[in-house]
Parts: structure tokens; C-alpha cells; sequence
């Protein structure tokens, strides 16, 4: 069978007719097609079998708000012109085959390096449409030469999804530059020790963030990647909006959607660094014309490394609060809201991220236990404390990140005054 080697490697490419196929084989032999293999699990309706890959069912809460997000934007797109999805690390097709059957995707580009994983790939995605009407590829490339040649071809994704192993970033310019204007990148890390503080040089040569321990490391993860994003997009003309940004302990993992627009915002106001100090537990924000000005204004200003400083990292808001709204609405449409999968509640977590999406609110979060050491009291039902804070003009609401704390502009020291009001109270 004599094809070019690009060829050989995306043997199953079949593109919508609206969209050429850039890769022209020569004639092969006739083979069998790929058997679907016998069915083992279920996400959401949709029956597939994991086979040898990776597969974890705890990460069915990220792809279920990954299908809601393609499926707004496949709508306010409209029918002009082909849909199309790329999953650039599918694993065993999980994800391809849902942007497929859920979404409506006129076509989907299944990517896995490992070309063990075909017959598992191709069998799921078979489940689905079979040739010779199918809408689908397979193909076995590294993901940033995928996406590098899919930019050379001009050929564009309206979604790209990038389920990534570690804090390696380098397929985030190609991915930025094979995406439509106003498209979807889907991005990925399970780098928990440069969010922690870990490894700094990683952070630093991944994302151009340094790292160092602060009380909401899960948060700092989310926001070392999207400002990552941001500033590849800055280099390359553009900018990103994150619609919403979802930490997963299982892993951990962190998944970011952000939005691809042309041209380069003015300013840097939502790119920046966030210094944490130890002394009193005040965090805040501070820009680039701010370098060498960092400090706090506790009473504690003898000790130096009670400063902690990281960045620089995205500043701004995690969540888009209309774009969350409309995922909301659109899985109490589907019947999915109400429902618990993998011990995750969509509408909970969708209601926590919407009240999280508050502009007002800044980067970080305040661990209860924390609090009640600084005020020297028991700690405070998360509700009322909540509840109180609001009562005060301050915005304050649950974490979805951390466990039992809260993001809140209140000042720290009057968020002890009002925990140790609740205590005389009780």
C-alpha cells in the first residue's frame, strides 16, 4: 500500500464535503471494517468501551460541561458553515464520539498518538456512523504536529480539545493557531506540583508563571494555565476569555474553556500577580506597573518572607456568568441538572461556578479552618457565614475549587469580626 507518510497516518481522514481533504492516497486495498467492540460503559446515553486506554468515569462531570459548552456554540453559530471538532488526545474516543452524538458536530478529528489504542477508536466511534457516511477521522500524531499542520492547511476548528497528561503547554500555540475566531480550546493540566508551588521552573517554562505555596494552590492551577493561554494568545495577535474554569480533585485536574478572539486587548488589567501574606492572610492583586511596590498593610512589616508573590497569571474573573447561565438552562433541558453522575450534581456545580463568576470577587479563597484559627473561635456553619458577609454590602459565596471555604472581597480582618460576631450570637 503506497501512500505519503501523512496519509498513513490519518488512514481513516474523511473530511465534510464542505471542507476538502487535504490528503490525497493513493488506491489501497479494500479492508474490513473495524467491529464495534463490546460495550462496557455508558456516559449520558452514549455507550462506548474504554478498551486498554486511560479512562476515568470521575472525568465524565468535564466532558459533560464540555458537550453543553459546543453545543451553545455549534447554536449561536448556526448551519453557514460545517461544524467541526478536533480532540487531539482522545484516548479511547470517549469525547470525539459525544461531540458526535450529543453535539451534532458535522465532523470530528480523533486523535491519540498511540496507535495501539485504533481499533478501540474506530470501534467506538463506528458505534456511531459507519462508512461510508461517516464524519469522523483516526489518526496517530504527536498533538502540536496535528494542529501545526492543520493551521499550514488552513483548516480551522470550531472546538479543540486538548485532555493532556502533565504541565506540558506546548501545543497551546498550535492548538490557538488551528481555531477558528471565536472558537473553543478546551485545555488541560494535571500539574498539581507547580500548582502547589512545587516546581517552579515548570510553571516557568510551561506557563511563564512562578509559583510558590499560597493557601488556594487548586485556584492558582486554574489560573497558571489560563494566563498561559493568554499570553500565547497575545503573542500570536489575539485574546481569550475563559467561559469556565473547572477543578476536579480525582487527578487532580484542571480544565479550562476559553474563547479565542482576534486582536489584542488594551491593557494587561486581568494579567498580573496575586500576593498572599502570611502574617494576617490578606491576599491581593497587583499589575506590572506595580513591580517593586508589592506590600501589605498589616501591622506586620519587620519580616520580609511573610510576602508571598505569584505570577505573573490570570487576574480576571474564572467564569463567564451568561455563558454559565445558558449551559444551566440547557442541561436542565437534557434532564441532566437533577441527576448525579459520579457523585457530581450539575446543577450544584454549574450554581457554585455562577456565583463564583462574580466580578467583583478576587482571585483566592479563604479555607473556614483558617478562619476560625485567626479569630480563635469555632468554625462558623459555612451558610451563615456567608449569609452574614452578604448582610454586610461584601460578596462572598462557596468554592467549587476548595472544600468548606468561601471567596469573598472582605477584607480578612473583618471577615473575623463577623465570625466572631457569629459565635456571641450562637
Amino acid at each position: 500500500m503506497a501512500i505519503s507518510a501523512a496519509a498513513a497516518a490519518a488512514a481513516a481522514l474523511s473530511f465534510p464535503r464542505a471542507l476538502p481533504s487535504p490528503l490525497q492516497p493513493r488506491r489501497r486495498r479494500r479492508r474490513r471494517s473495524a467491529e464495534p467492540p463490546a460495550c462496557a460503559h455508558s456516559e449520558r446515553g452514549v455507550t462506548f468501551d474504554p478498551g486498554s486506554a486511560f479512562y476515568r468515569s470521575d472525568s465524565a462531570a468535564g466532558r459533560d460541561l464540555a458537550v453543553l459548552a459546543a453545543t451553545l456554540h455549534r447554536r449561536a453559530a448556526g448551519p453557514s458553515a460545517p461544524f467541526l471538532c478536533l480532540d487531539a488526545m482522545c484516548g479511547c474516543g470517549v469525547r470525539a464520539l459525544r461531540y458526535l452524538a450529543q453535539v451534532g458536530a458535522d465532523f470530528v478529528w480523533a486523535n491519540d498518538a498511540s496507535e495501539a489504542l485504533r481499533p478501540v477508536i474506530v470501534g467506538n466511534l463506528s458505534r456511531f456512523e459507519r462508512a461510508p457516511d461517516r464524519r469522523w477521522a483516526v489518526s496517530h500524531l504527536d498533538a502540536t504536529r496535528l494542529l501545526s499542520e492543520r493551521y499550514l492547511r488552513r483548516e480551522y476548528f470550531d472546538v479543540i480539545d486538548v485532555d493532556s497528561f502533565g504541565g506540558d503547554a506546548a501545543y497551546i500555540r498550535a492548538a490557538l493557531l488551528a481555531l477558528r475566531i471565536g472558537g473553543l480550546l478546551y485545555l488541560t493540566s494535571t500539574d498539581w506540583r507547580s500548582a502547589r508551588g512545587y516546581g517552579s521552573r515548570s510553571s516557568l517554562s510551561s506557563y511563564g508563571a512562578y509559583i510558590r505555596p499560597v493557601p488556594y494552590p487548586n485556584e492558582v492551577g486554574l489560573r497558571m494555565l489560563i494566563g498561559g493561554a493568554a499570553r500565547e494568545a497575545a503573542i500570536l495577535g489575539f485574546h481569550i476569555t475563559p467561559l469556565f474554569s473547572y477543578y476536579a480533585y480525582h487527578g487532580p485536574i484542571f480544565r479550562v474553556m476559553v474563547q479565542l478572539h482576534n486582536g489584542k486587548q488594551d491593557g494587561i488589567s486581568n494579567y498580573g500577580f496575586i500576593c498572599h501574606c502570611k502574617s494576617c492572610g490578606q491576599s491581593r492583586t497587583f499589575g506590572f506597573d506595580e513591580l517593586g511596590q508589592i506590600t501589605c498593610g498589616c501591622a506586620d512589616k519587620i519580616d520580609p518572607d511573610s510576602i508571598t508573590v505569584v505570577g505573573p497569571l490570570w487576574t480576571g474573573p474564572l467564569h463567564d456568568t451568561t455563558f454559565l447561565t445558558e449551559m444551566l438552562s440547557l442541561a436542565t433541558e437534557w434532564g441532566w441538572a437533577n441527576t448525579i453522575e459520579n457523585g457530581v450534581s450539575l446543577e450544584k456545580l454549574l450554581d457554585t461556578m455562577i456565583e463564583e463568576s462574580d466580578s467583583r470577587l478576587p482571585p483566592g479563597y479563604i479555607r473556614l479552618d483558617e478562619i476560625a484559627s485567626r479569630a480563635k473561635v469555632n468554625s462558623p456553619p459555612l451558610g451563615t457565614l456567608i449569609n452574614s458577609l452578604r448582610k454586610e454590602g461584601y460578596a462572598a459565596c462557596r468554592s467549587h475549587i476548595g472544600a468548606n471555604a468561601i471567596k469573598t472581597n472582605c477584607p480578612i480582618e473583618c471577615c473575623l469580626d463577623v465570625a466572631q460576631e457569629i459565635r456571641n450570637l450562637r
